[in-house]
């Protein structure tokens, strides 16, 4: 029997994923990227010297002996990796002074809680009890929810039942909520940052509780890490993999349309007129793109059309990178430096910011600076319809980005003094670039927002009336992040194995 294809649109990890798994099970894949490199969201540019890396904090699944580890040395993305693991998560400085150290060592983070709160002893040991549990059990991750029979829903839910008990109390509960329950007002205000900080709209701490235990229990096993090289080279690494499997990336190829023959999907037609045809198409590109331009709004449904006219979805951001000619040895290691209030509330972009939240000082990756110098990257949502309408004058665009970078240059000055006459480099991107770069829709870096009720739906990979047709990614998997976009492609692949009666397999 002839080897059958698919078409794969976007080069991001969960398409580059679903390559790799495509290749592994026999299928002639071929990925169409708008963009002249891979990685989508994931991915670093270069500018004066310095490199920027975009979106990873964090990865799942970076450390060995885990299911996760597992499918990241299926991709290729991990051997021979150098792995940061974070002793600190972020520090809060609360808005009537204290500072509260969200620590990854579990032990330590629940002594340093009951020295500050000792008031709040209850309440913090049942959050820990939570972070212990989540620590002691791994979600699975091998086979596609779709697929599961009764008999391994009833293995899964025997081995794993005071795992899912946890993930039932706390997966309804936002941060904002559990936060309310301390007294100590230092905890009170810092628990409730925890998460996406708010944009336009969207209030502080809407990430249920069980998300932040995941991630502290996972990075507590050191589980959880930095790869060394940031985001494009990460994105490369599974982008070899995929070569190496017989794979074929386009690049410059943006998908305007996905045919459709007797309600089959067919093939893509490109910017440029050219189609190519396959048995299958996976869209692991944007989801409102997809559904409601590339398949103009033909295969829909109400509740597919109730995501996007409802469901929150993460705002743009302004991304504010800078190349300081600094070390910053003193500071320890960790995913977000730290969130202090400002003296006075500053208007930035048409919207209010109260809060400053150093996103990243990379002292830890030498690959990102010249030695002796660091990247240090701030970023915090703004209003997408801001930036569209501004876009249509590019002086004013242009300026106003200049602005804002003075601006995050003078507030870190303050607190770093001496930083303002080091800055080497500055970047500035907004919601419209991350448009420009990815299509994702309104700017957003990372989909739905990770809310109580975002993060308990099981959003479907296909479409109402279409065949051979499925969707990968952060638009069908809410809550995103790099290792749940790249066990969607793989999932994908299952699922047309299943539908070709084929045995899924992978290999290292």
């Amino acid at each position: 029997m002839a080897e059958k294809s698919i078409i794969i649109i976007g080069a991001g990890i969960a398409g580059l994923s679903a390559g790799c798994y495509g290749q592994m099970n026999g299928y002639r894949t071929h990925i169409f990227e708008m963009h002249d490199k891979p990685g989508g969201v994931c991915t670093s540019w270069q500018k004066e010297g310095y490199t920027i890396s975009n979106n990873i904090h964090w990865v799942m699944g970076l450390g060995s002996g885990t299911k996760f580890h597992r499918i990241w040395e299926e991709l290729g993305a991990v051997q021979g990796r150098e792995v940061v693991n974070y002793d600190v998560v972020k520090r809060v400085e609360g808005s009537n002074g204290g500072t509260f150290t969200i620590y990854t060592d579990i032990d330590r983070l629940e002594q340093h809680m009951k020295e500050l709160a000792p008031e709040d002893k209850d309440v913090i040991e049942e959050f820990i009890k939570g972070v212990r549990m989540c620590s002691r059990y791994e979600m699975p991750v091998e086979k596609a929810p779709e697929l599961y029979s009764p008999i391994d829903m009833l293995k899964m839910m025997f081995t794993m039942f005071p795992f899912l008990r946890a993930m039932r109390k706390w997966g309804k509960v936002s941060v904002q909520d559990f936060a309310k329950r301390f007294r100590n007002p230092l905890l009170h205000e810092a628990l409730g940052s925890f998460g996406p900080p708010p944009g336009p709209g969207i209030p502080r701490g809407t990430m249920p509780v069980f998300f932040m235990q995941m991630a502290l229990a996972s990075m507590h096993r050191k589980a959880t890490g930095y790869p060394i090289g940031g985001a494009l080279e990460f994105s490369r690494a599974v982008e070899r993999r995929y070569f190496s499997l017989g794979g074929e990336i386009h690049y410059n190829s943006r998908v305007t349309r996905i045919l459709v023959e007797n309600s089959r999907a067919a093939g893509v037609r490109l910017e440029d007129g050219a189609e190519h045809r396959a048995d299958y198409v996976i869209s692991a590109a944007d989801g409102h793109a997809t559904i409601f331009d590339m398949l103009e709004g033909e295969y829909v449904n109400e509740e597919i059309r109730g995501y996007y006219d409802n469901l929150p979805v993460l705002p743009g951001i302004i991304h504010v990178a800078l190349g300081v000619a600094r070390s910053f040895e003193e500071l320890p290691y960790s995913a977000f430096v730290v969130d202090y209030p400002l003296d006075e509330p500053l208007i930035i972009a048409g919207s209010e910011l109260n809060r400053m939240i150093v996103n990243a000082i990379h002292n830890f990756d030498p690959t990102l600076a010249p030695p002796g110098k660091t990247v240090i990257r701030v970023w915090f949502p703004s209003n997408y319809d801001y930036w569209k309408s501004l876009q249509e004058d590019p002086e004013r665009y242009r300026e106003e980005k200049e602005k804002i970078a003075d601006t995050i240059v003078s507030l870190l000055d303050r607190r770093f003094p001496g930083l303002a006459e080091q800055v080497e480099m500055r970047d500035v991107a907004t919601p419209i670039t991350y448009e420009n770069y990815t299509g994702n829709w309104r700017g957003s870096f990372e989909g739905w927002l990770p809310t109580a009720k975002t993060l308990s739906m099981r959003m479907s990979k296909t479409l109402p009336g279409l065949k051979n047709f499925y969707m990968a990614g952060q638009w069908v998997e809410p809550g995103g992040t790099v290792a749940f976009v790249a066990i969607s492609g793989r999932n994908v692949i299952q699922l047309i194995c299943k539908q070709d009666k084929k045995r899924f397999m992978t290999k290292l």
